[in-house]
């Protein structure tokens, strides 16, 4: 995809169009977001919508988008505001947006603030844990997996973001008091390379997985929000933030094919069902 960058006042943004703008078929421009995923991993996703014009992006001080603010925190409300200049400077109007993980809650809180933007929003797996009934437990699994982060390194701590991810129901203290995990259970490494600077183990995108969705300001929007999770994921913790946050905004959520990645092809080790996935999307996209 020919790549361009957008620059704003706390960030260079780098993004990416595949197809014309203003749009040849008359629709929104397909926008597709993730966080802390970058737009290397709609790759296999966009190929399969070779009929729209498709727009990707790097969010803020990930891959090639550069920040210029002097921090590392990652919040929804920064996360928004750049997507809504990306959004005014492609001039084509309100998007279609299909929104990953962490991008998910971005795009909540872009439709909250910006109504205007979004015409549909399909909303996967937003990983707000302050939705839970078990929300307390939630963020000491969370700040567990941090700590051992921190003590570790990054082998141990994805073998305990993992362990936390696939975790089945509501966080129990039996969950919380199990020692963590082993990396090579996980086929992780249990070398420490020294870095503390991965935005899913640490405490950088806290305010992501914190967030609190403004029911009011998304029920009075003209977008059609639509959550969703994958069918692998049910009963784990983004399978049940989804049905949550679908419920607080009174409807239920739309079962996706395949697992938390499911867009994916082998690319990155982590394959779901791209066809399928891509063709449910298309499906909940027309309406």
């Amino acid at each position: 995809m020919p790549s361009h960058v957008l620059e704003t006042p706390e960030v260079a943004l780098a993004y990416d169009v595949e197809g014309p703008l203003p749009t040849a078929d008359g629709r929104p421009p397909l926008l597709l977001i993730g966080q802390p995923m970058d737009a290397g991993g709609f790759r296999a996703l966009a190929a399969r919508f070779p009929d729209r014009t498709v727009v990707t992006y790097d969010p803020r001080g990930l891959g090639r988008s550069v920040r210029k603010d002097g921090r590392v925190d990652q919040t929804p409300e920064a996360q928004a505001a750049d997507v809504h200049a990306l959004v005014e400077h492609l001039g084509a109007g309100p998007v279609e947006l299909f929104a990953s993980s962490g991008g998910a809650v971005t795009a909540l809180a872009l439709v909250a603030a910006h109504p205007g933007d979004v015409t549909t929003l399909v909303a996967h797996e937003p990983p707000i844990l302050s939705v839970l009934p078990d929300a307390a437990a939630a963020e000491r699994a969370r700040a567990a997996v941090r700590d051992v982060y921190e003590a570790r390194g990054w082998g141990a701590g994805m073998a305990a973001f993992i362990a936390m991810t696939s975790w089945q129901g509501e966080f129990t203290e039996e969950f919380l008091a199990r020692p963590a995990p082993d990396p090579a259970q996980f086929g992780m490494p249990a070398g420490d390379d020294g870095s503390r600077d991965d935005p899913l183990l640490s405490d950088r995108a806290w305010a992501i997985s914190s967030y609190r969705p403004d029911v009011e300001a998304l029920a009075a929007a003209p977008t059609r929000v639509v959550v969703a999770f994958g069918e692998e994921s049910a009963g784990t913790v983004t399978a049940r933030t989804a049905e949550v946050s679908a419920a607080l905004l009174g409807g239920r959520a739309v079962v996706f094919p395949s697992h938390h990645g499911g867009f994916l092809d082998g690319e990155f080790g982590y394959a779901g069902k791209p066809d399928e996935f891509a063709a449910t999307l298309r499906t909940v996209l027309d309406g």
